[in-house]
């Protein structure tokens, strides 16, 4: 019994992991094509609550979204690194001693097209 309920609880990490990874990718794609670097922080954040969402994943409060924009010279590119927090619950799974939630953290970057216009 003891090492089902440890595979339920690997489980759900490793699920949760998963789309984790994925909002910080999006979060990441998102923010790279928004013109305003001001703007990308916001639409990170927007990208990363919908795939969680889609993902089906329900984080302890709100997830933590947060991003950083590196600029070149205008031509030369940059990078957005979005890194993507979510507090999971395993407490649910009913086995003695759980703990409560576990805090899976990703984190992408992604390259700017030195071609977009900034503003």
């Amino acid at each position: 019994m003891l090492f089902i309920a440890l595979a339920f609880m690997a489980g759900r990490i490793a699920l949760a992991g998963q789309a984790v990874d994925s909002a910080a990718e999006d979060a990441a794609r998102d923010a790279s094509i928004v013109r305003n670097p001001n703007a990308a922080a916001s639409a990170a954040a927007s990208a990363a609550r919908q795939t969680l969402a889609r993902q089906g994943l329900q984080c302890q409060g709100d997830p933590s979204v947060s991003v950083s924009v590196s600029l070149g010279p205008t031509g030369t590119g940059g990078t957005v690194t979005a890194t993507v927090v979510c507090d999971v619950a395993l407490s649910d799974l009913a086995f003695p001693g759980a703990p409560g939630t576990h805090t899976i953290r990703s984190t992408f970057t992604s390259a700017i097209d030195r071609f977009v216009e900034r503003r």
